[in-house]
Formats: C-alpha cells, sequence, structure tokens
C-alpha cells in the first residue's frame, strides 16, 4: 500500500490538470508561453503519473485494468476480474 499522502498528492495533481485544461490549451493556441509558465507547476499533464486504484502503487500498473500487476493477480485468483482465468497446460 502506498504512502497516503502520495496518492493524496496524485489527486491533486489529477484535479489541476482538470482546472487549466482550458486555460492551457487557449494559452498554447496563441502561443502565450509566458503565461504558460505562471500556471502552476503540478497543473501540467506530463506530471501525472498512473497509479493503482486500488493500492496506489505506482510501478507496473496495467492501463486496460488500472491496477498494479500484483492487485490484478489477487483479483483475478479470487474471480473479481470477469473473462480472466490462470493459464494451465
Amino acid at each position: 500500500m502506498a504512502k497516503t499522502s502520495s496518492i493524496a498528492r496524485q489527486a491533486k495533481r489529477v484535479r489541476l490538470v482538470a482546472k487549466y485544461a482550458a486555460i492551457r490549451k487557449e494559452l498554447k493556441e496563441k502561443g502565450d508561453y509566458a503565461g504558460l509558465q505562471k500556471l502552476p507547476r503540478n497543473s501540467s499533464p506530463s506530471r501525472l503519473h498512473s497509479r493503482c486504484s486500488v493500492t496506489g502503487r505506482p510501478r507496473s500498473y496495467m492501463r486496460k485494468f488500472g491496477i498494479s500487476r500484483i492487485a490484478f493477480r489477487e483479483m483475478a485468483l479470487d474471480g473479481k476480474i470477469p473473462g480472466i482465468t490462470k493459464a494451465s497446460w
């Protein structure tokens, strides 16, 4: 489980990106790079990092499911992800 502060910081970044998206797009179209620099640093979409929605783990994130490989394995073995079965041959 990730630190609560890390998860909260990421959630704050997500809110800031959504809040300033329209302003950022408008400034980019105008070419006003000085105005872009005055926006909060965390409002840039490139500062976002994918995290597991269950544990908050930042590494080994699976985009298709939105969770980490560890949470994916546990949920798949419990039968909580439809259509996923353990391979056996």
